[in-house]
């Protein structure tokens, strides 16, 4: 659904600040970007972690990845964005190192969906078998 006073460039806006916030780590503030409603799908068929989470979630999965980081956080960089109607379509890539020595840099694209100046839909898709590699299967 889209806002009465939602735009497409607002809506890019929204998704930047979105993504900035999602790169601190800051699980609080990451739920306080996202709707009431709001869903988050990640593609793949990778058990716990792959499929489709609730805002609550969404929370918990976050709460628990980032410890897991050096910095605390999973930086995104923003590599080009397009939008249309309430869709931000993103491509970004993310680079963090873990505390096990491992190196996470992946590759993305995010199809965010803005409803009341909220995040209410991301679809993320991403190298799937990076992220079974990295955090899954723990053998070297």
């Amino acid at each position: 659904m889209v806002s009465i006073q939602s735009t497409p460039a607002h809506n890019k806006e929204i998704a930047q600040t979105f993504l900035d916030i999602f790169s601190t780590g800051n699980v609080n503030a990451i739920l306080d970007c996202l709707h009431e409603d709001a869903t988050w799908w990640i593609s793949g068929k990778i058990g716990g972690i792959s499929g489709t989470y609730s805002k609550a979630e969404i929370g918990e999965l976050l709460a628990g990845v980032t410890s897991a980081y050096k910095q605390g956080a999973l930086p995104v960089r923003v590599l080009g964005m397009t939008a249309e109607e309430d869709r931000v379509a993103i491509e970004a890539e993310s680079y963090a190192e873990l505390h096990n020595g491992k190196i996470f840099n992946n590759e993305y694209h995010f199809l965010i969906t803005v409803s009341d100046e909220k995040v209410i839909q991301v679809r993320e898709y991403s190298d799937t078998l990076h992220i079974y590699e990295i955090f899954v299967n723990m053998q070297d």
